[in-house]
């Protein structure tokens, strides 16, 4: 049964902002309701329309027991009750508590693990595939930090992701992400096995986290490149620890200033990463177990060059379409499946 006392007081919440914001008010107000009038509309959209088709039902009900109309009404009938069936599936998951942190940006965290070289290159082959998503979304993409293999690829990539809803649609892809191909550099064709971890956490703001200036210790660092090449002869780079928590983040562009800003933000995110986990030890749990250490054991993907497929073990799903996931283009299908999972576990937590 869906909770009709919250469905109306949502409605008429909804009707009072309308009336507000048909009324002069200031511009902070006005953001504040159209942000909370774009989180309403949808739930009491398909609310309504649910009802609507409930009141269709009825009147096609009375319609049964005119013998000229039977036939047509039970006609009806059937369609409209898988209507109201998935009316109420998607009110249901309108009604779901939603994760305060969906809309937010991101920032993502790559690294290469078990597998060497292969590894490194693999990590940027899942840069790429997030680069391109995001191109694809209109969202930006700003390197914070980044280690280069020695035969490309990255050891290790921080970047950021700007724009709405970023968060909700990568938090799945944290987790070891499995590559199976063969290396350019084997004579032989065998195939060989790496992996990279991807971590992805939401973008905090200013009153998200509280930094106290005495808790940070600051220090500089040389910027290179691969190899030590074309070395930075300043000391741009940054390094900030967090003394209460032993948390490191460093950025290592060519602007000190910039850098600053950049592990200042990349700080904030990793201590409101920390403070949801000990506010959802459930969440926590589940990403330590996403995350694990790099082994190929632990996998929550498999990206398989050979038969071109990709499987999502957390859902069982395989896709044969590597290329077109890798390109960003088929990455919806999967971000789409782990979405419509989560939501089942978590109507099917209510329902206990």
């Amino acid at each position: 049964m869906l909770p009709t006392d919250k469905i109306n007081t949502l409605i008429a919440r909804l009707q009072e902002i309308d009336h507000r914001l048909s009324q002069p008010v200031d511009g902070e107000t006005v953001m504040k309701l159209s942000r909370e009038r774009a989180e309403l509309a949808p739930i009491c959209e398909a609310a309504q329309n649910l009802r609507q088709a409930e009141a269709e039902r009825a009147g096609l009900k009375a319609l049964l027991d005119d013998p000229e109309m039977a036939a047509l009404a039970e006609s009806e009938s059937a369609e409209l009750d898988r209507r109201i069936n998935d009316l109420t599936e998607a009110v249901r998951v309108a009604l779901l508590p939603k994760d305060a942190a969906d809309e937010k940006s991101a920032m993502l965290e790559i690294r290469a693990g078990t597998g060497g070289s292969e590894a490194a290159l693999f990590a940027g082959d899942l840069f790429r595939m997030y680069s391109r998503y995001a191109d694809l979304r209109g969202w930006s993409v700003n390197i914070i930090s980044e280690s280069e293999g020695e035969a490309g690829g990255f050891k290790e990539l921080i970047a950021e992701v700007a724009g709405k809803g970023v968060f909700a649609r990568l938090k799945f892809e944290s987790g070891v992400h499995r590559v199976q191909r063969v290396p350019l550099t084997e004579a032989s064709g065998r195939i060989h096995t790496s992996a990279a971890t991807v971590a992805v956490l939401p973008e905090a703001e200013d009153v998200d986290v509280d930094i106290r200036p005495e808790d940070i210790r600051l220090d500089t660092t040389r910027a290179s490149s691969a190899g030590g090449q074309h070395a930075n002869t300043t000391d741009s780079g940054v390094r900030l620890l967090h003394i209460p928590t032993g948390i490191i983040v460093t950025s290592t562009s060519r602007s000190q200033h910039q850098n600053r800003d950049r592990a200042m933000q990349l700080l904030r995110a990793r201590l409101f990463d920390l403070e949801r986990q000990k506010s959802d030890s459930e969440r926590a749990a589940a990403r330590r177990g996403q995350v694990g250490s790099g082994d190929r054991s632990e996998r929550i993907r498999t990206y398989n060059f050979p038969q071109g497929r990709v499987t999502d073990h957390r859902i069982n799903l395989t896709l044969y379409k590597l290329e077109e996931v890798l390109s960003g283009e088929g990455l919806d299908e999967l971000v789409d499946a782990l979405t419509t999972d989560h939501q089942a576990a978590l109507l099917a937590a209510e329902s206990a």
